[in-house]
């Protein structure tokens, strides 16, 4: 099986297109009865749905894949267990399980680079959320250390109470720019204009 597409997106850092390549060589192999499952890199492949924020297909993966893979590659169970976070939306146990194993040079890349990526999901959240918040759930829900945490929200421009341990979100101005182009609007009026006549 020429994996050769996956081995491109991941040198080029494009974990997105991961799943979906995965997914279609496992199509391919099938169709051509291939026996691929006991070198399949189904850490990588999990990882690639749970990058998508496609939970449900890592979910499907994991319940089809072997049963002798589960118990042979502690990586997958623990790429598993950040799935099984996700699902359950603890988001604080995504943090915890990305923290606990000590990942393998194939897949340290991809599961820092979704860290990173969970934690802008987790703040644009907390942005959508809330209005204040405590600087130990902010800490909770972004998987870092109060001070880190406070550090990182003060520099998207939050405001910190210091007496209640409190910030304040400051919510992203919305900028909606409507050009009203003239010679658009003309041409527009005349289309009308030419239909109705």
């Amino acid at each position: 099986m020429d994996t050769s597409p996956l081995n491109e997106a991941l040198a080029s850092k494009s974990y997105d297109k991961i799943a979906d390549i995965c997914d279609n060589l496992i199509l391919q192999g099938a169709a051509e009865g291939i026996e691929f499952q006991d070198e399949w890199p189904y850490a990588i492949h999990l990882l690639g749905h749970i990058y998508n924020n496609d939970i449900n297909s890592a979910r499907f993966l994991w319940k089809r894949m072997p049963a002798a893979i589960k118990e042979a590659r502690p990586e997958v169970v623990a790429v598993w267990r950040i799935g099984q976070k996700l699902w359950t939306r603890d988001y604080a146990g995504v943090h915890e399980a990305i923290r606990e194993f000590s990942w393998s040079p194939e897949v340290q890349p991809i599961v820092a680079s979704f860290a990173e990526l969970y934690k802008k999901r987790m703040f644009e959240l907390l942005l959508a959320a809330y209005s204040t918040i405590s600087t130990q759930d902010s800490a909770h829900f972004l998987g870092m250390n109060e001070n880190d945490a406070t550090n990182y929200v003060l520099q998207q421009g939050w405001v910190l109470d210091s007496a209640s341990q409190t910030l304040t979100v400051k919510k992203q101005a919305v900028v909606k720019e409507q050009k009203l182009d003239p010679s658009k609007l003309q041409r527009l009026t005349e289309y009308v204009f030419h239909l109705e006549h």
